[in-house]
């Protein structure tokens, strides 16, 4: 018998243990399914919720359930009618007053910094929309009158679920009329899908994710991107650090140009003795406001690195192009888990913390 390296398939099958693939493979059903599930007939309340005047939308959550309110602010910085601003933290903002509206995010329903500030947010009369599959915070719902429960499909990882939260905090959002609905989401999905099955690395897919994550497997990782695309890379950061177990930096345009990019070097000055090993990944796309762009060219220029590649969002607006690099990110990120020797699905650190916690609370 021949013995060489083992294929692609081969390492799914070994370290795959509850088809992480697959949940990458479906998001984009996942997010369709989730577009629809918000209306008046559903959610009644939202007629209610409708005829409020809002001063603007706070998102709590933590980890895979917080990077839907990141993803939601930045639409709203493009495009929407109010702020929406996301807070991570278990404690709510002193400056929370009865006019903002609290969107409450955890897949589990037992997120314990969520669950803090929801309460908090009770107590002070705020109106809240629960985004869960159960747990405490779906059961405020149903003791308090002023929180509403929006339902999400349970059964798998988290930072798995981004179609099923992010839908859903779209669809109410568009709902209340604080998001933009004027696009063709038929078409985007179709796109989208299509994007998918090019960048699925499991059927010799032309998109270079295998190639790619096996020229990561060596490297640091540094993420950069414009302000608009900045909770894209945070959320690229968060499944590189879940799902592949790496670091990774990020550094957002122009905020890092005036600061990070003195690290980086490439003009005679002494660079970072770091530089060399890291690998840059520049998430971009066509929206990219003309001053940023000039900055970005430059910086494909000078970065004193060999290892840099230009990921460039495919879409028709901000939200499409968002959804595209979550897409590629996925893909990236599962398939350097298993070239690594991980299982995508194995967050030891994480579940071993839960436990200390919850020994000493």
């Amino acid at each position: 018998m021949v013995e060489g390296p083992l294929s692609l398939a081969a390492r799914i099958h070994a370290l795959d243990s509850e088809d992480m693939f697959g949940h990458v493979s479906r998001f984009v059903d996942d997010l369709e399914a989730a577009f629809v599930a918000i209306n008046d007939r559903t959610c009644p309340w939202l007629v209610d919720l409708r005829t409020r005047t809002w001063a603007g939308v706070l998102c709590l959550g933590m980890g895979g359930s917080a990077a839907g309110g990141s993803f939601l602010s930045s639409l709203a910085d493009r495009d929407g009618t109010i702020p929406v601003l996301s807070h991570a933290d278990a404690a709510l903002p002193s400056w929370v007053t009865a006019d903002w509206l609290i969107l409450a995010t955890s897949y589990s329903g037992n997120t314990a910094e969520t669950l803090s500030a929801t309460r908090t947010a009770i107590e002070h009369g705020l109106t809240v929309v629960v985004v869960a599959t159960g747990g405490e915070l779906a059961g405020l719902a149903e003791t308090h009158e002023h929180v509403h429960l929006v339902g999400a499909p349970g059964g798998q990882p988290p930072r798995s679920a981004f179609g099923h939260i992010f839908g859903r905090q779209v669809a109410l959002m568009r709902s209340l009329e604080l998001l933009s609905s004027a696009q063709d989401d038929a078409g985007m999905f179709q796109r989208l899908r299509a994007a998918s099955l090019l960048h699925d690395p499991r059927d010799g897919a032309q998109g270079g994710v295998e190639a790619l994550a096996e020229a990561l497997l060596d490297r640091s990782v540094a993420l950069l991107g414009p302000t608009e695309l900045g909770p894209v890379l945070t959320r690229f950061k968060n499944q590189l650090n879940e799902n592949s177990g790496r670091f990774a930096r990020i550094g957002v345009v122009p905020e890092m140009n005036h600061n990070e990019v003195v690290a980086w070097g490439g003009t005679g000055d002494p660079a970072d003795p770091t530089v060399a090993d890291q690998a840059v990944l520049l998430l971009t796309w066509r929206g990219v406001q003309p001053e940023v762009r000039s900055r970005i060219a430059w910086m494909v220029q000078h970065l004193e690195t060999e290892a840099a590649w230009q990921l460039v969002g495919e879409g028709e607006s901000l939200l499409e192009v968002m959804l595209y690099h979550s897409i590629v990110m996925d893909w990236i990120s599962v398939t350097l888990a298993v070239h690594a020797g991980k299982d995508p699905t194995s967050i030891g650190p994480i579940s071993s913390l839960k436990a200390h916690l919850a020994e000493h609370s």
